[in-house]
């Protein structure tokens, strides 16, 4: 540890005459100070200043350091993902400006989605058939020119073009495959309704089966049914894939319809020659939103529109031309699971893309916090922001959770993949639940995380140029669409007890769930005394603690929430029961995930190959790991699974972790190789960020 500066000695010595001022100038100046290492228990003399980044101190092979970061995170498709940086680089007329009408950013954003697939040369829909992982990093790649044209692009490739290809059979893919793929068919996702999101099990558009005509007759029955916030419906969409009650007249009991749930139909909605809405069907424009406003969302109405029996989407149930139902599948539970089932890919994208967000966020606050210089110790020039321990606190775990969603969802990614070849039943039932989790869980932290980026960088942050407006704005709505976080977390929650009822049944539990095996036995034992009282740095930045430590608390959760669940529904139900536990069930959600990412990037680290850039991930773990578990040590403490001594060891430590990661900020945000086409912000640039600022204002 360097020594102490003279400053530092002068202050110490006349600190027992100073004035009030002076005494306060000189606390002010402690908090400056390089944290110690727990290890060391030097007294606060001992303490160095913590040298600014234009100043001098830099880690050693710096440039070194953040390639080989970049050469380990880089993915397998990073080239595919270049291409189109250069791409949009090289047609500024592509280039989404920081003003413009919500007309003008649609009409870009299509001939953005346009240039990509006709003058690029990228067919996503097949990169989605054929190799998904490529798919999303196209997709990532498409989101950081724009955030509208990467969910336009979803809506395209992910919604209409998955439902097609996922839900129908081979005479859909036949008939509409490379029109979708080539954009010469625009269409739509037509599934929410104004009345129901969340639900669709209670959507209530209905598909009249006629067996006169041999047609599907499409309805809105009342207002509550209206398609709501379809994207692409109110100027591009050609086509919807409209998700409808399946009704047959006179095949229920005493003669009545039958109604055989919900599934999806093909349903032209404008004239492809002349872009004319279609007789029977209404659209009308959702309007300006608080973001994504280069996606046109529309409203659909759909007055006794028929289509023909062909345009069900028949893979999990079909209609014979004398009207009588057949599918695979015994229930219309199964039936529908299967059908969400198949459109999951689009929560592993969004996932994946909302951490390109974050990484971008964090980027630019990073970069800011090294630039900006504010203040300092008397009669020395001014420091770093980064250099200030509650700026630390509020960007290096933050950074460091960039890292780990990083591999948490390269390994979603991955796990989809395999699905899609495989069919394997237990890896779609886990890549089920683990898209639900980790899509919840990382865009609800991006979206808090970019307010933070925001905030970090003072005034500056808020001029639009610099991009937090715009990024918080569009990607709030991750949280939201393609199942609300808080629903999908249940979903999570709701496995988790079902693998737990499984693990008394004597029954086998999911891959990802493993760890539940030992959860009755080990984590759920009294907590060791000695174990509890553990402090050494060593022991604290083993990663078999830190995992432990998470599993631990997902264990403990789930076997209280399970003796709850049963206590309460004795007296309210199931239902009630549920809703009686649901915050101790989103915990529980959360605790599971946060150990599944932990794991993860556990796991990535020990596969690095190259030494030193193993050292730097391990300390960015350590710090995503400790910094979670003091973040809820109040569930340790109460249980006793860590000892006041430890509590304020772990505190201890990961400050000084968020410190040493300090040292290497700059190297960590490097690494994530982004372009300044995709930073854009001035104040974010590797180099002359604020001549880049002053020249945008006209200076």
């Amino acid at each position: 540890m360097p020594p102490p500066t003279p400053a530092s000695r002068a202050g110490e010595s006349a600190a027992g005459d100073e004035s009030p001022a002076t005494r306060r100038l000189r606390c002010l100046s402690l908090h400056l100070l390089q944290p110690s290492s727990p290890a060391d228990q030097a007294e606060p003399s001992s303490l160095a200043l913590a040298a600014c980044a234009g100043r001098a101190r830099r880690v050693e092979g710096g440039a070194d350091v953040a390639a080989a970061l970049a050469a380990y995170l880089r993915g397998r498709h990073r080239a595919a993902q270049m291409r189109l940086f250069d791409f949009f680089r090289a047609r500024p007329d592509l280039q989404t400006p920081v003003e413009m009408t919500t007309a003008e950013h649609r009409e870009l954003c299509f001939r953005q989605l346009r240039a990509l697939v006709r003058d690029a040369g990228v067919r996503p829909l097949t990169l989605m058939a054929n190799d998904p992982a490529e798919y999303f990093a196209v997709m990532e790649a498409a989101g950081g020119a724009d955030i509208s044209l990467g969910v336009k692009l979803g809506v395209q490739y992910s919604l209409w073009g998955g439902s097609v290809i996922n839900l129908g059979t081979k005479k859909h893919r036949d008939r509409y495959f490379d029109g979708i793929d080539n954009l010469d068919l625009p269409g739509c996702f037509a599934m929410t309704e104004l009345h129901h999101g969340s639900n669709v099990q209670a959507l209530q558009t209905t598909a009249t089966f006629d067996p006169v005509t041999d047609e599907f007759i499409i309805n809105t029955p009342n207002d509550g049914a209206i398609k709501w916030w379809i994207g692409n419906a109110a100027v591009h969409g050609k086509f919807a894939t409209v998700f409808a009650r399946l009704i047959l007249p006179l095949q229920g009991k005493a003669g009545e319809p039958a109604d055989m749930g919900i599934h999806a139909f093909i349903v032209p909605i404008r004239d492809l020659e002349t872009h004319a809405v279609l007789p029977g069907i209404e659209i009308n424009d959702c309007g300006h939103k608080i973001g994504l406003n280069g996606v046109d969302n529309g409203a659909l109405r759909f007055r006794s529109v028929r289509v023909p029996r062909d345009n069900l989407l028949n893979r999990f149930g079909d209609v014979s031309r004398d009207g009588k139902y057949t599918s695979s599948l015994p229930t219309i539970n199964k039936r529908f699971a299967a059908t969400l089932g198949e459109l999951v890919g689009g929560r592993v994208g969004i996932a994946y893309c909302s951490v390109g967000v974050l990484r971008v966020a964090v980027t630019i606050a990073v970069r800011y916090a090294l630039l900006r210089h504010q203040f300092g110790p008397p009669k020395q020039p001014e420091i770093s922001v980064l250099d200030y321990q509650s700026h630390q606190h509020k960007l290096m775990p933050m950074l460091a959770s960039a890292y780990a969603f990083h591999f948490a969802t390269v390994q979603l990614v991955d796990k989809y993949s395999e699905m899609k070849k495989t069919n394997d039943e237990d890896l779609i039932a886990d890549v089920h639940v683990l898209s639900s989790g980790l899509k919840a869980y990382i865009t609800s932290f991006t979206a808090k995380s970019i307010s933070i980026c925001r905030e970090a960088c003072g005034g500056h942050g808020y001029a639009a140029v610099n991009r937090f407006g715009a990024l918080r704005n569009d990607h709030d709505i991750f949280q939201t669409f393609e199942g609300d976080n808080t629903v999908l977390l249940q979903q999570v929650a709701g496995d988790l007890l079902k693998q737990y009822q499984e693990k008394f049944k004597g029954g086998t539990l999911s891959v990802t769930w493993n760890y539940l095996r030992d959860s009755m036995g080990t984590y759920l034992s009294q907590p060791n005394p000695v174990t509890a009282r553990w402090e050494g740095e060593d022991h604290l930045r083993d990663p078999n603690f830190q995992l432990d430590a998470f599993r631990y608390r997902t264990s403990r959760l789930l076997h209280s929430v399970a003796a709850r669940l049963q206590k309460h529904s004795k007296t309210l139900g199931g239902f009630g029961a549920w809703n009686r536990c649901l915050n101790h069930l989103l915990t529980l959600a959360e605790s599971h995930i946060e150990s599944v990412i932990l794991a993860k990037f556990i796991e990535s680290v020990k596969s690095c190959p190259d030494e030193k850039t193993r050292e730097v991930l391990k300390l960015v773990c350590d710090l995503y790991a400790l910094d979670r578990i003091w973040k809820d040590i109040g569930t340790y403490r109460n249980v006793d699974y860590v000892a006041p001594n430890k509590a304020k060891a772990i505190h201890k430590l990961t400050d000084y972790l968020s410190y040493q990661v300090r040292l290497v900020a700059k190297e960590l945000v490097d690494a994530f190789d982004l372009p300044d086409l995709i930073i854009r912000a001035p104040i974010g640039m590797q180099s002359e960020a604020y001549a880049q600022y002053t020249q945008f204002v006209g200076f």
